[in-house]
């Protein structure tokens, strides 16, 4: 029974809370000289869990938060298990970090024990693959991780992004998994143009522009993958609708959440969220790692979300 309400909890807790109505334009109301906005921030965060957690007889107990380049991380405690959140400075968007409790009968779990390596098999051309959901902040933050190593390697070793087969974030997600997935599969050269950009503010409009997208062949392209997957037929704006495009590859590699990062068919743990770290994990893929190995890039975890800051939290999932 006390599982069982553990799962329900954390089943509530993982579909994006928008609080926007709670705290809209507060934010902005605040005296600055008489409360920070990051406290102000974790008392309303705090108060929103509360609010979920009120049905199971269930309180969360204030620890501490730490500023992000985009928001803040929570941390809270519920009975003698700690947790974290992660919610944005406008205030409009709160997202729970971590969900250990979540059994089998939810998307992205299973009852057997994830194969995570920190050394895959060694190849002549690695493989990477990272599966995110476009609008998770912590898959946000990985793809700004391996975009630097990606330019640095794109001709050494072959390098996707791949989408976890069920969306968090709503109609915005299904709709940007389908753009991206369509750029990569028919405009595959202009890919890395238009992902460096969609990192930095999420404007893809703008980014199409930038990477000169052929929007004729990305609409031919988006409304026929819909059609073959059912996509936007089993849309609901509850739950946790399937996005199926890579549901064969997400079995492969028991895909759990958003980011999980797989190297030459291995499921890869990084420490840190930096470039750097990255570049190490994918260099000791190599059977001989070219020139470019040698190279120093950013080591610094890069930030969740949109924005091109660093941070100094590497363990966030959106699952």
């Amino acid at each position: 029974m006390k599982k069982e309400i553990a799962r329900k909890i954390l089943i509530s807790m993982f579909v994006i809370i928008t609080v926007s109505a709670l705290l809209g334009t507060l934010v902005l109301m605040i005296p600055q000289k008489n409360q920070k906005v990051g406290n102000f921030l974790a008392e309303k965060a705090i108060a929103q869990i509360n609010k979920i957690l009120a049905p199971f007889g269930k309180t969360a107990q204030f620890l501490s938060f730490q500023e992000e380049s985009q928001g803040y991380k929570i941390n809270f405690k519920i009975d003698d298990k700690e947790y974290s959140a992660f919610m944005t400075k406008d205030g409009k968007y709160l997202f729970p970090i971590e969900a250990n409790l979540i059994t089998s009968e939810e998307p992205g779990t299973s009852t057997q024990p994830q194969t995570i390596t920190q050394n895959p098999e060694k190849r002549e051309k690695p493989n990477i693959k990272l599966f995110v959901m476009s609008y998770c902040p912590f898959g946000l933050q990985m793809q700004k991780a391996i975009l630097p190593v990606w330019k640095l390697l794109k001709e050494k070793a072959d390098f996707g992004i791949y989408f976890v087969d069920y969306i968090m974030h709503g109609k915005k997600e299904m709709e940007e998994n389908l753009r991206q997935y369509c750029i990569q599969k028919e405009q595959k050269e202009k890919y890395l143009a238009y992902l460096e950009c969609f990192v930095k503010d999420g404007n893809s409009e703008n980014c199409l522009k930038n990477a000169k997208i052929d929007k004729d062949k990305l609409e031919n392209c988006q409304s026929s993958t819909d059609k073959e997957f059912k996509i936007s037929e089993n849309f609901t704006e509850t739950g946790y609708p399937p996005f199926n495009v890579h549901k064969d590859l997400n079995e492969k590699y028991e895909v759990r959440g958003s980011p999980t990062l797989v190297i030459n068919d291995k499921v890869v743990e990084i420490s840190e969220r930096s470039p750097e770290k990255v570049k190490e994990a994918i260099c000791n893929a190599f059977l001989n790692p070219p020139e470019g190995c040698n190279q120093k890039l950013l080591e610094e975890s890069t930030s969740p979300g949109f924005g091109m800051g660093t941070s100094s939290s590497s363990s966030g999932s959106c699952e």
